[in-house]
């Protein structure tokens, strides 16, 4: 015997038809979320071709939108379908898993459900990552060989850093560094990777073929040298400079 009352059983079955019956009119009102239509007759152009790629791009966006709801629409109706043949069997309102009754205040809330609250296949959120993640991260994750002592070959982060070299939509203007004026200094590991050099003040310190007429270029790297010196000068003036004694 059923531990719902008459007049419960009759209440959740009329709200569970009221359901089918909005859900079947909103799926045939729209026809489906236009899913019988093709993505050329939504866009009423013979060919896409000409279209900019943003603008296929957003198309594609609804229509994968579209197709998820109506796959939840879809789901939902069956899920009706399914609550109202088991209430003409009486089997309605009994857990499908434990065999034992599901509360009527849970049924109230989900009419449809056929599991009680311990054993709802939808009682838990999945923890679980695209697997794109994984695999993606962190950048250059494949074949970046910074993280390993062994190696220093060509990796992946290199061949980025040449591609980068040939221009990126970056721009100075951009630059979270408030001493970046130059768009060399924007790339992968700038102030790091001295192409030529050995030490960072090789970079701005330079003298004729005999070794005289010693000069400067005033580039990002001998301003960052400067002010680091300066600071430590103001520390040692103020004594609080490590050589202090």
């Amino acid at each position: 015997m059923s531990h719902l009352t008459k007049q419960q059983l009759n209440e959740l079955e009329t709200r569970l038809k009221d359901a089918r019956t909005s859900m079947i009119e909103e799926l045939s009102g729209n026809d489906h979320y236009g899913m019988n239509e093709s993505l050329r007759d939504n866009t009423n152009e013979l060919s896409p071709i000409d279209n900019h790629p943003g603008d296929l791009g957003s198309e594609v966006y609804e229509r994968g939108k579209d197709l998820a709801l109506a796959e939840h629409h879809e789901l939902q109706l069956a899920r009706i379908e399914d609550a109202l043949q088991r209430i003409q069997d009486g089997s309605y309102g009994v857990c499908a898993t434990c065999g034992k009754p599901i509360d009527y205040e849970r049924l109230s809330a989900i009419p449809e459900t056929a599991y009680c609250k311990e054993h709802s296949p939808q009682s838990f959120v999945s923890a679980k990552r695209p697997i794109e993640e994984i695999f993606l991260s962190p950048p250059f994750g494949r074949t970046s060989l910074d993280e390993r002592d062994d190696q220093n070959g060509f990796d992946g982060e290199d061949t980025w850093q040449i591609v980068e070299s040939f221009g990126t939509s970056n721009s100075p203007a951009y630059a979270e560094d408030s001493e970046v004026d130059d768009y060399n200094d924007m790339e992968i590991e700038a102030d790091s990777e001295f192409d030529g050099f050995v030490e960072p003040y090789e970079t701005f310190v330079a003298t004729d073929i005999y070794g005289k007429n010693v000069c400067f270029y005033r580039n990002g790297v001998y301003r960052k040298h400067m002010s680091a010196t300066e600071h430590l000068d103001s520390e040692d003036s103020l004594g609080t400079g490590p050589n202090t004694y």
